[in-house]
């Protein structure tokens, strides 16, 4: 037991420890993933993401005539492979669908975005019985890259002292990301914890992103049914946050901020497909010194085991 506590306060030491987020919306999107089916070989499957916010709110989030609703819908193609007893590889290939509308003008970017992947390494599998129940153990840590192939268009940044470069499909530039995933589960019931931390490098046209912490912790209980079939509902919390962004060296003052969720979802799985809905609230957020308010926001997925 005394092992189980050590990882335990490891997972959670990551989920605190790091310091550094563009807002949600754009190419840069969020990290979150929700809980993943397990799987021996490989995993193959979609995902929808849909993120909505308002921009140039006044004082104590008055709207004015500059505010303008941002919508972000992103449909990625993922894909997970294991690799040997150890090693798991994992890519996303995004496609964004980005609305903004303000004072009845309405304008849209559709496009693929920036693809990523992450090796994983397991460092802990862990199957026995405790007190008479079975007591299993994950812990992955991981690096990634995510590469320039959304598109770009410095011309859309705008003046970033007033607004935040955010309707872009993709960031132009190489970052890179640094993950840990633990999942302690008791018979059915469980705990996951996930964090990353993205490194933004700077594109050709001198703009860098803010680095961006995701975190989560996730409590879920497995019904096992007839028949193959399986339900998990969960529930916990998110929390981003993230450095400014910079524009030639200069600091991008409408940028940065942090956020914090309650999040709530539910997993669906049968024999070889799974399908998951996940919806997370806002109850606390300061987004570029509260010009930026976000909105709840929903992921569905469908999976199949291969």
């Amino acid at each position: 037991m005394k092992k189980v506590i050590l990882i335990f306060v490891f997972a959670l030491s990551f989920w605190v420890s790091s310091f550094a987020c563009d807002i949600c919306g754009c190419g840069v999107g969020n990290n979150y993933i929700g809980i993943l089916p397990d799987f021996k070989q490989k995993i193959i499957g979609m995902r929808f993401r849909y993120n909505s916010m308002l921009s140039h709110i006044g004082v104590d989030g008055v709207r004015t005539y500059l505010t303008t609703d941002e919508t972000y819908r992103t449909l990625e193609l993922y894909g997970g492979w294991n690799i040997g007893k150890h090693f798991r590889a994992m890519a996303t290939v995004p496609y964004s669908f980005n609305e903004r509308e303000n004072r009845g003008t309405t304008s849209r970017k559709n496009g693929m975005g920036d693809i990523s992947f992450t090796v994983y390494y397991q460092l802990l599998n862990s199957r026995k019985m405790f007190r008479q129940k079975l007591l299993v153990q994950n812990l992955f840590i991981g690096a990634g890259m995510k590469l320039p192939t959304g598109k770009y268009n410095p011309a859309d940044k705008g003046n970033t002292s007033e607004s935040g470069n955010l309707f872009q499909l993709g960031t132009a530039s190489v970052d890179y990301t640094i993950t840990a995933m633990y999942d302690l589960r008791v018979q059915d019931i469980g705990i996951n914890v996930n964090g990353s931390y993205k490194i933004n490098g700077t594109n050709k046209y001198e703009y860098r992103y803010g680095n961006k912490l995701t975190a989560t912790t996730q409590l879920y209980y497995k019904y096992k049914m007839k028949n193959n079939l399986s339900l998990a509902p969960n529930a916990g919390i998110l929390y981003e946050n993230g450095k400014t962004d910079t524009d030639n060296g200069f600091r991008v003052d409408i940028s940065g901020g942090k956020i914090f969720c309650v999040t709530a979802g539910i997993e669906v799985a049968y024999k070889k497909a799974a399908i998951g809905f996940s919806w997370q609230k806002p109850v606390s957020q300061d987004l570029a010194h509260g010009i930026v308010k976000a909105n709840s926001r929903t992921m569905l997925h469908l999976s199949f085991l291969l």
